[in-house]
């Protein structure tokens, strides 16, 4: 005889749905009620991040009281960011106003713009707080949209599992028999968390460069909101290809690879040993010397530095690694920057007059107080066998900070 209103002998609905997300769930049965309220009305992905008692645990598997299946096939992530980084559609589950200006609707309508991503082949995420204290800022940022209950405003925080079955009975009701599906639009496919999340990266590292996040206390705040501007008009994959190559552009002007300018390679190492000897490059209170500088240097470069950035730029191991060339930091300049890594390529001639070996160590003594990993390269190795030296900097950057 089937138990209290769980019949093993009928088929178990399968359908494609959106994905449940727990965010540092405090208890082992709040995650087992919670896979319970999802496989009541047919949802079966749950991605579970950092959970506080750790897992597999015994009491949500209690709990489940027999939705084993979901607690079994539950994946776990480090963040949330991670979590959500495949899905083109993310919805946070609050009760608290976080002044962000972003859509707040409600369960229902939620079920409603969910589904036909869904049908579409989207993957989609409702996003589940702390019992505690909810979801943050910054977490609330990654969303599309913001969907909050109707409750008691007195007692407004819901069981986390009672959220779960609220929401997951609106998606059934709107998707189960007789539910609407609508045809998948003709657009590009809307852009996954993950390529947002890189744009993103990029562009805040381009802001920083200028120095656009003041004061420093705002910057958080103010990326949120930055974030929340492009998040609201879901962009699509071409939207984001496009949005990356303007900001690219626009950073990186029509630069290019290094290809020469009016010095020969001995005269480019003239210019560079005349600066060191007399310390044009150390302007400690006014950067805008410095800058100009970099663009001669850039202009300017020697064999050595003219061969390595054309290797650099073909190899393939190091197109994600955002090396640019001659960059100011601080009162010095870089003959190779990856701010991504935080890591300095220096180029050391193969005869350099004592100006020049003082400004590299004082150079040196900078970039080590300021964080910033150093990788030396002999000119002379560079003319030699650039392979072997493409080589050794991969295995540097491989190995992390202590190689």
């Amino acid at each position: 005889m089937p138990g209290a209103g769980t019949d093993k002998t009928k088929r178990w609905i399968e359908q494609p749905g959106p994905v449940v997300v727990l965010v540092e769930s405090q208890l082992g049965e709040n995650i087992g009620a919670a896979a319970r309220a999802m496989a009541n009305f047919g949802l079966a992905r749950l991605r579970l991040v950092k959970p506080k008692q750790g897992w597999p645990n015994e009491r949500a598997v209690v709990m489940a009281a027999g939705a084993d299946r979901i607690l079994d096939n539950a994946v776990l992530y480090d963040t949330l960011e991670q979590a959500v980084a495949d899905c083109t559609f993310v919805l946070a589950l609050t009760a608290r106003n976080h002044d962000q200006a972003k859509p707040v609707i409600s369960a229902a309508t939620a079920a409603v713009e969910m589904a036909p991503r869904v049908a579409a082949g989207e993957t989609v995420a409702l996003v589940f707080g702390r019992e505690r204290n909810g979801l943050e800022n910054h977490e609330i940022g990654l969303a599309d949209r913001i969907v909050t209950l109707p409750v008691n405003p007195a007692f407004a925080s819901l069981n986390l599992a009672q959220a779960v079955v609220v929401v997951a009975y609106e998606w059934f009701k709107q998707t189960g028999e007789g539910g609407t599906r609508t045809p998948p639009s003709t657009r590009s496919p809307p852009a996954a968390k993950q390529q947002i999340q890189a744009f993103f990266s990029d562009l805040e590292r381009e802001l920083d460069k200028v120095e656009f996040f003041r004061p420093a206390e705002k910057r958080e705040v103010m990326a949120i909101n930055l974030r929340n501007i492009f998040q609201r008009i879901e962009p699509s994959q071409q939207d984001m290809r496009t949005l990356h190559g303007v900001i690219m552009a626009i950073a990186q002007g029509r630069k290019g690879p290094a290809r020469g300018g009016v010095l020969d390679p001995a005269e480019a190492q003239n210019l560079r040993d005349m600066i060191a000897d007399h310390g044009a490059g150390r302007v400690l209170e006014d950067r805008a010397p410095v800058r100009g500088l970099a663009r001669l240097l850039r202009r300017n470069p020697t064999e050595a530095e003219r061969s390595l950035w054309r290797a650099l730029t073909s190899d393939r191991r190091f197109a994600g690694r955002g090396f640019k060339r001659q960059v100011p930091l601080g009162p010095h300049i870089a003959d190779f920057v990856s701010f991504a890594h935080r890591c300095v390529i220096d180029l050391v001639p193969q005869a350099e007059a004592e100006a020049g070996v003082q400004s590299r160590v004082a150079k040196r003594e900078w970039l080590d107080d300021h964080k910033y990993r150093v990788i030396e390269v002999m000119a002379a190795d560079v003319e030699a066998d650039v392979k072997a030296v493409l080589d050794r900097l991969d295995a540097a950057l491989g190995a992390g900070p202590s190689a």
